[in-house]
């Protein structure tokens, strides 16, 4: 099935309307489509590399739109969402999400837009958990904002070569910004006590 929407994202990303796909498959992907804009933003900003950044920004604009749509749905609409987030994968990185919320607050945000965990997990959890908007926006925008311009520039730099390069190590990078991140809330946790 994933399979299916990664070559749709991909032939979408050649259309004369990619951008506007791009735009609609990142606020999907924030709230509860499977495929992550990264399969349409990395060719895009392969085939036209003077617009890369301004394909990071419209796909970053529409994730954090997305993402308030699914804390929406966490926040007014969990109790019908839960039994389907138990029957499906998705479950057990949704109790991780919620540690991390308890350990973290809003680290775990900022670090969803990095993590191979889906983000729609966290946006998902942040309004069930009630977290607060402002922080929940702010830490939407560094994070998936963050990830998409990270893979603009590297792709714009790199060219073709880069794009493989960038898929095969997506998660390892991923985990290497989380754990920064974590760090980086453990010490001002530390620091404050």
């Amino acid at each position: 099935m994933i399979k299916k929407y990664y070559d749709l994202a991909l032939n979408a990303a050649r259309h004369r309307h990619a951008l506007r796909y791009l735009c609609l498959l990142s606020f999907a992907e924030s709230a509860f489509f499977p495929v992550p804009p990264d399969v349409m933003l990395a060719p895009m900003a392969m085939a036209t590399p003077e617009k890369a950044y301004r394909y990071a920004a419209w796909t970053t604009i529409s994730s954090v739109l997305g993402g308030v749509l699914g804390y929406g749905l966490g926040f007014f609409l969990y109790e019908f969402v839960e039994p389907w987030l138990q029957q499906s994968h998705y479950w057990p990185a949704m109790l991780k999400a919620r540690a991390w919320f308890t350990d973290y607050g809003v680290w775990a945000v900022l670090a969803a837009g990095f993590s191979p965990i889906p983000y729609k997990i966290f946006t998902i959890s942040a309004g069930a958990l009630h977290m607060a908007m402002a922080p929940f926006v702010l830490a939407s925008l560094l994070g998936r904002g963050g990830r998409f311009f990270l893979v603009a520039f590297l792709l714009r730099m790199g060219g073709q070569g880069m794009e493989t390069r960038l898929r095969a190590s997506i998660d390892k990078i991923g985990w290497l910004v989380v754990i920064g991140i974590v760090l980086a809330g453990c010490y001002q946790w530390w620091s404050s006590h």
